[in-house]
C-alpha cells in the first residue's frame, strides 16, 4: 500500500484536465509525444511536462526508443489501477473526450496509410529486403519447429505480406489464411501460393488493426515482422487474441531493440524493436503466457539487427496447447 503522501501525489498528478485526457488516451494504447501533441493541440514542452508529472507519480511509464519516446499506462499495480479507476469514470459523451478520440483515430489512420504506401512501393522486393538484415532461414526453421511436427486445423498469418509464412508452414495446417491491408502485397502472395500449389492457403484483404471475429478462430496465429509497424504493439496483440481458439498459440517474429533510426524514417517502422520485458507485459495484458523466446543475431555486422521469436500460449487453457 502507498503512504499518504505518495497517494496524494498520485491524485494531484491526475487531478488536472490535460493530464486526465492524457491518461484516457494512453488507456487506448501507447503513444509518442509527437502523437499526443497533435491530438491535444498543445505544444511539445507542455505535453512533455504533463507526461513527466504523470510518470513521476507512477501513473504512466516512459519507454525510450532511439530519438523517440513512447508512453503508456503503468502496468497493473497501484499507479496503473488508480489511472484505470479514474478513466472508467469519465463520461464518453464529454466533448473533449470525443474530440481526442476523433483526432486519435485520424492520426492512426494516417500512420497506417503511410505504412501501406511503403508496402505498395516495396512489395515486389520485400523478401529481398528482409534478407539484408534477418537470418531468415534459421528463423523460418525455428517457426516451423515451434509447432513440433503437428498439423493444426487453422493458421492465421497477420500481416502476411508476400505469404512467405503460409508457404513455410504449409505442412503444419489443414487451412491457412493470410490477412493484409496492402493489395500489392496480396497480389504477390497469391502468385506465390499459386506457384507453390498451396490450394489450402488463401489470403484476404483486411485491416489487421481492427480484426473481424467472423474470420474464424485459429489454432495458431503468426505475426511475422509486423508489430514494429505499430505505435502500440500491445493493442495489436490484444486484437489478435480475439481470433485465437482456447488453448491456441501465437508465434511472433520481430526485431530486438536497436538504434537504427533510418528504419523509422525510410522504412515506416514505428518501434525500434521489441524488448523481452515489453513482450511479457503485452502478453500478460492479452491473457497469454510467453512459453519461450529465442534470439537470432544478425551476421551483418554493419546493421547488427537481432531477430526474436516468441512462442505465446493461451493462458486460459494451456494444458491443450
Amino acid at each position: 500500500m502507498r503512504g499518504l503522501n505518495d497517494l496524494v501525489g498520485m491524485l494531484k498528478a491526475a487531478g488536472e484536465s490535460t493530464r486526465l485526457r492524457l491518461l484516457a488516451l494512453l488507456a487506448e494504447g501507447d503513444h509518442s509525444v509527437k502523437d499526443l501533441t497533435e491530438i491535444l493541440g498543445q505544444s511539445q514542452p507542455r505535453v512533455s511536462r504533463h507526461l513527466k508529472l504523470l510518470a513521476d507519480a507512477g501513473l504512466i511509464r516512459r519507454y525510450a526508443e532511439g530519438a523517440w519516446a513512447y508512453y503508456g499506462l503503468a502496468p497493473a499495480g497501484e499507479g496503473g489501477d488508480l489511472a484505470r479507476w479514474l478513466i472508467d469514470r469519465l463520461d464518453p459523451s464529454d466533448a473533449a473526450y470525443r474530440g481526442d478520440r476523433t483526432r486519435q483515430a485520424e492520426i492512426r489512420a494516417v500512420q497506417q496509410a503511410e505504412a501501406a504506401a511503403y508496402f505498395a512501393k516495396v512489395a515486389e522486393s520485400w523478401d529481398l529486403l528482409k534478407t539484408l538484415h534477418v537470418p531468415e532461414a534459421a528463423v523460418e526453421a525455428a517457426v516451423l519447429g515451434a509447432l513440433g511436427g503437428r498439423q493444426v486445423d487453422l493458421v492465421i498469418d497477420l500481416g502476411t505480406g508476400t505469404g512467405r509464412m503460409l508457404e513455410v508452414l504449409a505442412s503444419a495446417y489443414k487451412r491457412g489464411i493470410g490477412l493484409d491491408s496492402s493489395r500489392e502485397m496480396l497480389a504477390v502472395a497469391r502468385a506465390r501460393l499459386a506457384s507453390a500449389g498451396l490450394a489450402h492457403a488463401q489470403v484476404r484483404l483486411a485491416d489487421i488493426a481492427d480484426l473481424d471475429a467472423d474470420i474464424g478462430l485459429a489454432d495458431v496465429i503468426v505475426i511475422h515482422q509486423v508489430l514494429h509497424y505499430f505505435d502500440d504493439p500491445g493493442r495489436m496483440l490484444a486484437q489478435a487474441r480475439k481470433l485465437l481458439k482456447p488453448g491456441g498459440e501465437v508465434l511472433i517474429v520481430d526485431f530486438a531493440p536497436h538504434d537504427l533510426e533510418f528504419l523509422r524514417s525510410d522504412h515506416a517502422h514505428r518501434r525500434l524493436g521489441l524488448s523481452q520485458g515489453q513482450m511479457q507485459g503485452w502478453a500478460d495484458a492479452a491473457g497469454l503466457d510467453v512459453r519461450s523466446a529465442q534470439e537470432f543475431p544478425s551476421h551483418n555486422q554493419d546493421r547488427g539487427l537481432t531477430v526474436c521469436l516468441w512462442h505465446l500460449g493461451d493462458r486460459t487453457n494451456t494444458d491443450k496447447a
